[in-house]
């Protein structure tokens, strides 16, 4: 496990399912929002953001926390292993509202107020409008490590098990860990 991508609905929890991998595996995570907003909440250009991916996936290890339909499949060809976050609109839409006020590194800014009603649609319509493109590329990209988890709970148990196995300073084959749609 060298080249990671974490991709999910947002409020999944990617961001923090990345932090708690790379404290484990010592792997570099790059946020693909800190890619694309500044922090006036404007977004960069395609090809600044494009440049920004590049410069990322040109080293020979990181994690990528993010969805960007624009570029999901860059990412896939490119990886080895794929977490899909596959969770209840619910609970996607509770983890957007618990993280208002906090500062988080996955982000330019500190989230407040209403939540953006186009970005609750996106929530709310992510498994009938987005979920088939994730499963599309996992069926295109089987060889890759593809780990799905339906619920918090269990990617909290995977990342237990993969920190015991790293305490005891054994080898990470998460290819032990592998669960497909």
């Amino acid at each position: 496990m060298k080249k990671v991508i974490i991709i999910g609905c947002p409020g999944s929890g990617k961001s923090t399912f990345g932090r708690k991998l790379k404290d484990i595996t010592g792997l570099p995570l790059y946020y693909l929002d800190m890619m694309y907003w500044n922090e006036d909440r404007t977004n960069v250009t395609k090809d600044i953001f494009l440049q920004r991916l590049q410069n990322a996936m040109s080293r020979s290890k990181w994690i990528i926390d993010g969805n960007y339909a624009s570029t999901m499949e860059i990412r896939f060809s490119e990886c080895d292993t794929v977490f899909f976050l596959d969770y209840e609109k619910e609970v996607c839409l509770d983890g957007v509202e618990s993280r208002k006020g906090k500062v988080r590194p996955d982000m330019p800014w500190v989230e407040s107020g209403d939540t953006d009603k186009e970005f609750l649609n996106f929530i709310n319509n992510y498994n009938l409008e987005s979920r088939h493109q994730v499963l599309d590329l996992m069926q295109k990209y089987s060889e890759k490590n593809i780990i799905v988890f339906h619920t918090r709970e269990e990617a909290e148990e995977f990342l237990h098990k993969l920190k015991n196995i790293a305490e005891k300073g054994e080898s990470i084959n998460v290819w032990e860990f592998k669960k497909v749609l």
